[in-house]
């Protein structure tokens, strides 16, 4: 069979499991849509949340930044997976204990005031959105290339497909389509791994593999190999650190508290029955996580030798040396179909130019006009990787089938948490409170389809790969919402003005900053675009600025609270109360 086809049905059989899940577990209520029930057993919702969580970023572009970033992308891996035991320890317990809904309720309730309430739903919708941005980026990229059609269409049908299981299912739908994703995704993700670290080392476990010697050498091993190689075609050792530790620290940080404050991770903590559950799934979360996270890094490293090898044939630097166009695999051409991966030959030999800045000069003396490789979006790495690696047409299709899955689920849980900020968060709970459920219900969905189409639009056009996208919605996550639940939760005298005050000065500055240089001046095409470090504020990166903007949040919050009148008493007895650690009940106030 060949792989169009062979695609088409793991593709299909997957959706057609999904949609199922999706009609069987249909809220009927708005306890079901936003919460489930609360009746979520820890282990599966772990599991939900590990799909909730493995989003186009972890499964489809995380292991394509490795590949290319190499050393400096591991904070990828630290940022996302300490996230989780901040958010175990510091958040997930004390906010189940709290028994509502949604984070903004949460604020809205804890600082009394409707207008917290309000900047909490600007703050979740503005990360939310750019969140779904990055996987609408996905969604495109592994539909385009099963499909064969553009990138464009690709986001359209994805489009299509989240509107139909998300809006119908709600929370409940979701987390049960969630764990079906996630057992799809991790399998799609490690047989292939283990395929491709078997080709290489030898070894089966793609984990050791990449600390393994290469099969057919003399005791090399598979990093010295990759050293070897990137270095000889003029791009930096593989392992070498390349950006500023200022900045790696502080993506770090981003990544990590934005992970404990982003809203979708958090409302999944509401599911479980009783409040030790959450720390529960928390914890078995981050094992269902980890079975990934620990395969990331060998994904990467291999996928970038793959290509490196397959692109550069012959003696590195010959100028007959490279591989011939028209010999090019079937690989190669398929990619080329989704303009994703587009090549230019500039001096007209037939031949794919293929090397990094420091070969420039070398290249020049073999009469080489630059670059041939003119676009490898990272984002393909993934899903290329068994082609290039020459692996079954069902290995191939379940890579698919899998960077589907990912995007699909994180989308759905990032949509449900925007349509319940709409039509819990601000229609009930500020300019319509006498709504029924019914009409909460329907408000919600439409507030779901409309995110779609917005999310899909923007994500035809995003401001970088899809894990790079993601990174600012943490950013913009560790800004505004971490500091506020944290002082939410942890002290007593924070009152509503200054948590309006830390939300809105976080959030602004890091919407300020990532503007500044991924958007005003990328536009406007001159030197300060996105990537020029020189111009960032002492190094930092657009997507790094999140843990400043924390900081400022804090800051601001805490200046602004001393000045101003306590809390009342009630609510100070309610933080009290949030606190400690018995029962399965939970406080609430109004």
């Amino acid at each position: 069979m060949d792989l169009k086809m062979m695609t088409f049905l793991v593709v299909g059989a997957t959706f057609a499991l999904y949609i199922f899940i999706a009609i069987r577990a249909r809220a009927a209520s708005t306890s079901e849509f936003y919460v489930a029930g609360k009746g979520i057993h820890p282990v599966l919702n772990g599991m939900a949340t590990g799909a909730d969580w493995m989003s186009a970023a972890s499964f489809i572009s995380m292991a394509g930044l490795i590949a290319f970033k190499g050393y400096d992308a591991s904070v990828y891996l630290m940022g996302w997976t300490g996230g989780y035991v901040l958010l175990a320890m510091l958040l997930a317990p004390y906010l189940r204990k709290y028994g509502k809904f949604t984070v903004p309720e949460f604020i809205g309730d804890r600082f009394y005031s409707k207008a917290a309430r309000g900047v909490a739903i600007l703050c979740l919708i503005v990360a939310s959105l750019t969140y779904v941005i990055g996987q609408m980026k996905g969604v495109g990229v592994a539909f385009s290339r099963f499909l064969e059609v553009p990138f464009d269409t690709g986001v359209y049908v994805g489009m299509t497909i989240v509107f139909i299981y998300a809006v119908l299912g709600g929370m409940k739908g979701i987390t049960y389509t969630q764990i079906a994703q996630y057992c799809v995704l991790i399998f799609a993700y490690t047989v292939p791994a283990v395929f491709i670290s078997l080709q290489l080392t030898g070894n089966p476990i793609p984990q050791l593999g990449l600390g393994s010697t290469m099969s057919g050498t003399d005791g090399v091993y598979l990093l010295d190999k990759l050293d070897l190689i990137c270095t000889d075609l003029g791009f930096k050792a593989y392992t070498a650190q390349k950006g500023s530790t200022l900045d790696l620290f502080l993506l770090t940080m981003s990544l990590m508290i934005g992970t404990a404050g982003l809203p979708h991770v958090i409302t999944r903590f509401f599911t479980v029955p009783k409040v030790r559950d959450a720390r529960s799934s928390a914890g078995w979360a981050l094992v269902f996580i980890a079975i990934l996270y620990t395969t990331a890094p060998a994904v990467g490293a291999m996928a970038r030798l793959n290509l490196m090898d397959t692109i550069q044939i012959g003696e590195v630097g010959a100028p007959d040396g490279n591989l011939v166009y028209d010999d090019a695999p079937a690989w190669f051409s398929n990619w080329e179909k989704t303009g994703l991966l587009a090549f230019e030959d500039k001096n007209s030999d037939g031949r794919i130019q293929y090397y990094g800045p420091g070969l420039d000069d070398k290249a020049a003396g073999f009469g080489w006009q630059g670059n041939e490789m003119v676009k490898v979006d990272r984002d393909i790495m993934v899903l290329a990787n068994p082609e290039i690696a020459k692996l079954p047409n069902w290995v191939i299709a379940l890579v698919a089938a899998g960077g589907i899955a990912a995007a699909l689920s994180t989308a759905a849980g990032l949509l449900l948490a925007i349509s319940s900020s709409i039509s819990h968060d601000l229609l009930k709970g500020i300019l319509m409170p006498d709504i029924t459920e019914k009409t909460e219900l329907l408000a919600s969905r439409i507030a779901m389809g409309g995110a779609i189409v917005v999310a899909g639009l923007l994500g035809l056009n995003p401001p970088g790969f899809a894990a790079q996208v993601v990174a600012l919605a943490f950013g913009l996550a560790a800004s505004s919402i971490f500091p506020a639940l944290m002082m939410g939760i942890f002290n007593r005298r924070m009152n509503q003005q200054g948590a309006i005050a830390g939300m809105l000065a976080g959030l602004f500055s890091t919407l300020i900053y990532i503007f500044w240089f991924k958007g005003w001046f990328f536009i406007q095409g001159t030197n300060m675009a996105p990537d020029n470090a020189a111009h960032w504020f002492l190094g930092i990166s657009p997507g790094s600025f999140g843990a400043v903007g924390a900081v400022i949040n804090f800051a601001v919050a805490y200046g602004v609270s001393k000045v101003t009148p306590p809390p009342p008493e009630e609510i100070q007895a309610l933080v009290e109360n949030i606190r400690v650690p018995s029962g399965t009940g939970g406080a609430s106030v109004g």
